[in-house]
């Protein structure tokens, strides 16, 4: 592992994460995930943002720093732009071998830094537009971005270089090996980059887009040349691309979304699969786009992603003991939590016995601001009525879609 150059005097170091652990113990990365700090020098030197010990990240980003001269007991001022524990877990380990360094962060982010790690000495509070001189003309400048995603983010401005530090935001999954930059990487590689941006962005910023928007809308004035997640490439040739990328995932929160529709299905014995056939007939007979998802097949992650992004949803579960299939029932919930807003869904399902999954399910979407179509639901095996109407509300939500 060894430093890349941003500049003549700012380089990123970072550790690759391949695992089978899940990424905040919910979303796979079977691709692995980068843990990227960065090192700003002039007469002090500064570190931004740390690391958790996870796949010896320590020793990646320690061989790093020897590659550029450096070690963690060169570090004179620590930067957290963002104390969530894959960013700060090695904390007390850094204060450890370096016990001088001082540690800047917002006002929220000190406090965490005292109930996390039991540290209160050598702290420095920095507010919105304060600045850090570490001579030889490198200035930092601070920028409070809160909920992006925790209260207590920051961005740190690099203006020579034009560079900025942004931790969580414009972050991806993925790890990086040998390659950085995005103007290293093939289309094809790109691509990749892109779903896992998507992913990225859906299972942990979705939450927060107002908070995305704000922040880019507060950076807007800033000659950004090149854009430094904390998570994924370095953005130097195309800056903008990722952070219109953002904007547009931001734009998902509220509509509108892509011209797509996220086929979501479960099916105990079949019986809800044939009626999902149907309505995929209907879909397919309008030419729209559709991505689909077998639950609990497939990990929720890849699931909400397509949710996010999709302007509607096609929701197929049978009741499951009076009640919702649980695999679907999960997916509402994350669902729920992830503000999956302003869809237009359609939800089909069999019963054997009885029915009964209507009043868990109004109850699990209400407050998503949903357009709801007819739901049809049909006892045991379709017969060839019930295939008709499938097909035929598959084509109405397809056309809904594509009017939309």
């Amino acid at each position: 592992m060894k430093a890349y150059s941003i500049s003549d005097s700012i380089y990123a170091v970072h550790a690759d994460i391949e695992t089978t652990d899940l990424f905040e113990g919910i979303w796979p990365i079977p691709q692995g995930v980068s843990l990227n700090s960065y090192v700003v020098t002039g007469e002090k030197i500064a570190l931004i943002d740390l690391f958790r010990d996870w796949s010896d990240a320590s020793g990646q980003v320690e061989k790093a720093l020897v590659s550029v001269g450096l070690n963690f007991g060169s570090i004179d001022y620590l930067i957290l732009n963002h104390l969530e524990p894959d960013h700060t877990g090695w904390l007390r380990e850094f204060r450890e071998r370096n016990p001088r360094a001082e540690i800047l962060a917002t006002a929220k982010g000190i406090n965490l830094v005292k109930s996390f790690f039991h540290i209160d000495q050598g702290l420095r509070v920095v507010r919105d537009g304060d600045t850090l001189d570490l001579g030889h003309g490198k200035i930092l400048t601070f920028f409070e971005t809160p909920n992006i995603h925790w209260p207590e983010t920051m961005v740190t401005w690099e203006p020579l270089s034009g560079t900025v530090f942004s931790c969580d935001a414009f972050g991806s999954f993925g790890a990086l090996g040998d390659r950085i930059f995005d103007d290293q990487f093939t289309p094809e590689e790109l691509a990749f980059f892109e779903k896992e941006t998507l992913r990225y962005y859906a299972n942990i910023v979705s939450s927060f887009s107002n908070f995305v928007e704000r922040g880019i809308q507060k950076l807007a004035g800033l000659p950004i040349k090149v854009v430094a997640p904390s998570h994924g490439m370095i953005w130097r040739k195309k800056p903008q691309a990722i952070i219109d990328r953002y904007l547009r995932y931001a734009s998902y929160a509220k509509g509108p979304a892509e011209k797509e529709i996220a086929v979501i299905w479960g099916s105990m014995y079949g019986n809800t699969k044939q009626g999902l056939d149907a309505v995929i007939r209907g879909i397919e007979s309008q030419g729209v786009p559709y991505s689909l998802h077998r639950v609990p097949d497939e990990n929720v992650s890849w699931v909400l992603a397509d949710a996010y992004k999709s302007a509607g949803l096609v929701l197929a579960m049978p009741t499951y003991e009076y009640a919702m299939f649980p695999p679907m029932a999960y997916v509402l919930d994350i669902f729920r939590r992830k503000h999956i807003y302003g869809k237009t869904v359609l939800r089909i399902g069999s019963w054997g016995w009885v029915g009964g999954a209507k009043k868990e399910y109004e109850a699990a979407i209400e407050g998503l601001k949903w357009t709801s179509h007819d739901a049809l639901e049909w006892a045991g095996a379709p017969g060839a009525e019930d295939l008709a109407a499938l097909e035929e509300a598959g084509k109405k939500l397809a056309q809904a879609i594509k009017e939309g």
